[in-house]
């Protein structure tokens, strides 16, 4: 008999790791959507499954130029496995058929053109009925290095950009989340991402997509340490890892309006001209820095430790594992479980 009392918030897998970092010359093939959607959906923990997926609508998953009916078969598919739709990854950069946020005019059109079809097909799904909450997730499609030659042109023009997506996400009754991560030019520090989101100032249309891997990265200041919040010799010390969370939560978590739960080992690292990125760690990992079922609740819980009840679900990401890692299904009953302890400290019950 479970006592996980809590119901909410609803625990979703992300499909994209069967996606990124596969499929290139020289990397692992991609995992195709069906296998994704069985390791998911036969994951199970006290009686406990995963609620639902959030997914990439990137092919061989998913084509961001799909028909009513390839989306109706895809949401049948899904529902099929007793699981539902969150969230959406729009594919908006270059090689993808997007553009930089901060390039030219028709890149930028690129840009906003990819987040229209990301927000039709998430509309689509949830007229459908398989997609009962979540957003359409975004970067600034573009590198740090480039956006450093100009640091305040290109960070107003991501702004721009940023406003005429929302524009888009609005009229298709969509929210977009923008992704906090050290690889994305203008997004790559805490305070380059406050500046966005408040340069937008659309917080119905735009917010904030934490990733509990990512933005430690902005607590160690990796690829803008003038914006580090704790000191070069940092140790892990607990109380200067407290204060340093408090701080950064507290500026982000009022934008946050999507949230995912990861393992990092507070390393980093870069791919030919990819920028330096975080590493997902397993949810067992033994050099994972995060205590995830504790840290979660810098984000999930207010300044007076109140829980926001702010996502109707939270979502696993762990990218870039081995195939063979990911083929395992004990894997995904480990990310289960630390799923359901996230739930259980900082959830409710409805």
């Amino acid at each position: 008999m479970s006592e996980h009392i809590n119901n909410y918030p609803k625990l979703h897998n992300a499909m994209w790791p069967g996606l990124v970092g596969k499929g290139s010359p020289g990397a692992e093939p991609c995992i195709d959507l069906d296998t994704m959607l069985n390791l998911t959906a036969q994951a199970e923990v006290d009686g406990i499954k995963f609620d639902g997926v959030d997914i990439f609508l990137f092919e061989p998953h998913i084509n961001i130029d799909s028909s009513d009916d390839d989306l109706k078969r895809i949401a049948e598919k899904i529902a099929a496995k007793g699981l539902v739709v969150g969230s959406v990854v729009a594919p908006i950069w270059p090689p993808t058929g997007g553009g930089s946020a901060m390039g030219s005019e028709e890149e930028r059109k690129k840009f906003v053109g990819q987040v229209a079809k990301g927000c039709r097909i998430a509309a689509k799904f949830r007229e459908l009925g398989i997609r009962p909450y979540g957003v359409v997730r975004i970067d600034s499609a573009c590198g740090v290095t480039e956006w450093d030659k100009d640091p305040k042109g290109n960070t107003k023009k991501i702004i721009a950009t940023f406003k005429e997506a929302a524009k888009v996400a609005r009229d298709y009754g969509e929210r977009l989340a923008a992704e906090g991560e050290i690889c994305w030019g203008g997004m790559h520090s805490w305070k380059y991402m406050l500046q966005v989101l408040e340069g937008v100032n659309m917080p119905k249309y735009l917010g904030f997509q934490a990733d509990m891997a990512h933005t430690l990265l902005y607590v160690l200041g990796y690829n803008a340490p003038e914006h580090r919040l704790v000191p070069a010799n940092f140790r892990w010390e607990p109380e200067v890892f407290h204060k340093a969370m408090k701080k950064l939560t507290k500026a982000l978590r009022p934008w946050t309006i999507d949230f995912h739960v990861a393992q990092n080992d507070a390393t980093v690292k870069g791919s030919g001209e990819h920028e330096k990125t975080g590493k997902h760690c397993m949810a067992t990992d033994p050099n994972g820095k995060l205590n995830i079922a504790r840290d979660a609740g810098y984000w999930m819980r207010d300044e007076q430790g109140r829980v926001t009840k702010k996502f109707k679900h939270i979502c696993w990401d762990g990218c870039m594992f081995p195939n063979e890692v990911m083929m395992r299904q004990q894997t995904w009953n480990d990310i289960l479980a630390a799923m359901i302890q996230v739930r259980d400290n900082h959830g409710w019950k409805a």
